[in-house]
């Protein structure tokens, strides 16, 4: 299969920045180089995105509610890093959301995603009560600069503490912000911010240029 020819975002006049291609691992990796990611729309070719903004989280911004703080102090779970991916995606998979009747995490992203962690570029967190994964989250080391792609939890708290063990490890590793593409409500309670898509590919581009390595 031939590897796409990804444009520069930059030049883009909409979201979608291109219609088709085949979805391997070699695609997706070259697509979030170039801060674009996948997004099947039902009865589309596969449609490829980098949005006119863009969700990002800066750690300096990062506000923990006290909730959360609370139950972060209790330590209810064990978390972890990349010891079930494909279990991780799986799970986000099946989570039920508001306003969608399917997944988008269709079962050939769950294939290319796993190839791509097998590669050692998508990586996942788990949330573990005992020896049950309960929560967690999956994304993608840019080359620098990590996209969060999905979360899901079999217990409350489970998946916002893995981001904040994700956060933690991130930081540890000299990386100062989050990409999380699309804003949600509990990440823009978090402190994410939205951006011009100028402003996310030129924090990316200085991101790459450091070489930070995220992940062993």
């Amino acid at each position: 299969m031939s590897l796409i020819q990804f444009p520069d975002p930059r030049d883009a006049y909409e979201d979608i920045i291109v219609i088709g291609g085949a979805l391997t691992a070699e695609n997706l990796l070259g697509a979030y180089r170039r801060g674009i990611f996948p997004w099947p729309i039902e009865l589309w070719p596969l449609t490829w995105f980098c949005p006119e903004e863009r969700a990002v989280l800066q750690f300096k911004d990062l506000h923990l509610p006290r909730s959360l703080q609370r139950i972060r102090k209790r330590a209810p779970f064990r978390f972890t890093i990349d010891q079930n991916f494909p279990a991780v995606i799986q799970h986000c998979a099946q989570v039920e959301r508001k306003g969608e009747t399917g997944t988008w995490i269709t079962p050939q992203m769950l294939r290319a995603y796993c190839e791509l962690h097998r590669l050692g570029h998508a990586h996942s967190v788990e949330a573990w009560a005992g020896d049950q994964l309960v929560g967690g989250l999956y994304g993608v080391d840019a080359g620098g600069a990590f996209a969060g792609e999905s979360m899901f939890y079999l217990r409350p708290y489970a998946s916002k503490l893995a981001l904040l063990h994700l956060i933690d490890h991130l930081r540890a590793c000299g990386a100062e912000w989050l990409d999380v593409q699309v804003m949600t409500p509990h990440i823009a309670a978090l402190g994410a911010k939205a951006i011009p898509r100028y402003e996310f590919l030129d924090r990316l581009a200085a991101a790459r240029a450091r070489g930070l390595r995220l992940f062993g």
